[in-house]
């Protein structure tokens, strides 16, 4: 079997769409794009599709991540553009490489999120990220599916500032936006707890609720607080393929006569 891994994005109005509504519309991609899938055995076969800490419903994604199992060989971007016509406009797939690598989801070690905060004064939010991160500990509290948790959402947050440049322009005086990396970790740490963290240490309400978006997922580098690239590897393992592949290169060839040095002919 060949193993694709895609990056897809939850844009504008589909960031609502939940994680099982994704599923629908991308398996009607398969078969709108004939991908050769391969399915999994028993009474109710179902194609290999592998999906990597999906963001929850209701937030932007730039980078969400799936693996996908096919029987025939395909080119990864040829393959990217059928599926990525045959998706709904918001859902869309934006990046695909071979899997020539194991562990993508254990590579997914952090996400970067962009929350934008309508009505918040941008001075008030600075100091209240300042006494968040000064914080030792600051416990929240999320309602389970096993009933209300408490949790300390410091711990997992490596980096939070706000910006001035939202990445789509100037940011309004009326509106702050926050730049938050954050690991992942058990019980996960979602922006909305470190909302919550906020408006506990800092008493930062915004009149409008938040408009989050996660800008990247992947490796985190501890010293800089950046995460990095998932499918790097992959890319670097298809590179060095393609130049075994190519066989070592051929030798320069040696110039006869006068050197380029000696343009009479002596040395």
């Amino acid at each position: 079997m060949q193993r694709i891994r895609l990056r897809y994005t939850k844009r504008g109005r589909l960031r609502f769409t939940s994680h099982r509504d994704f599923q629908r519309a991308f398996e009607r991609a398969l078969r709108r794009a004939e991908v050769p899938m391969a399915y999994s055995a028993g009474f109710t076969p179902h194609p290999k599709v592998s999906y990597a800490n999906a963001a929850p419903t209701g937030t932007g994604s730039e980078a969400e991540y799936l693996e996908i199992a096919l029987t025939e060989q395909r080119d990864p971007e040829k393959l990217r553009l059928l599926l990525d016509e045959s998706m709904p406009t918001g859902l869309d797939i934006v990046d695909a490489v071979e899997a020539r690598t194991s562990g993508l989801a254990e590579r997914l070690e952090a996400s970067v999120w962009q929350i934008r905060l309508p009505g918040a004064d941008r001075t008030e939010a600075a100091g209240a990220v300042q006494t968040f991160l000064a914080a030792g500990t600051v416990e929240v509290e999320r309602r389970t599916k096993s009933g209300m948790r408490t949790f300390d959402s410091r711990a997992a947050v490596k980096r939070l500032e706000v910006v001035d440049d939202a990445g789509d322009g100037p940011v309004d005086d009326a509106c702050a936006i926050l730049r938050l990396v954050v690991r992942h970790s058990t019980p996960a740490v979602r922006p909305d707890d470190v909302l919550s963290g906020l408006r506990a240490t800092a008493d930062l309400a915004p009149p409008v609720p938040a408009a989050v978006t996660r800008l990247a997922q992947g490796p985190l580098d501890e010293e800089t607080g950046t995460v990095t690239d998932p499918l790097a590897s992959d890319r670097e393992a298809a590179t060095a393929v393609r130049f075994a592949a190519a066989g070592p290169a051929s030798p320069p060839a040696v110039q006869e006569g006068p050197s380029a040095e000696a343009p009479d002919g002596s040395a």
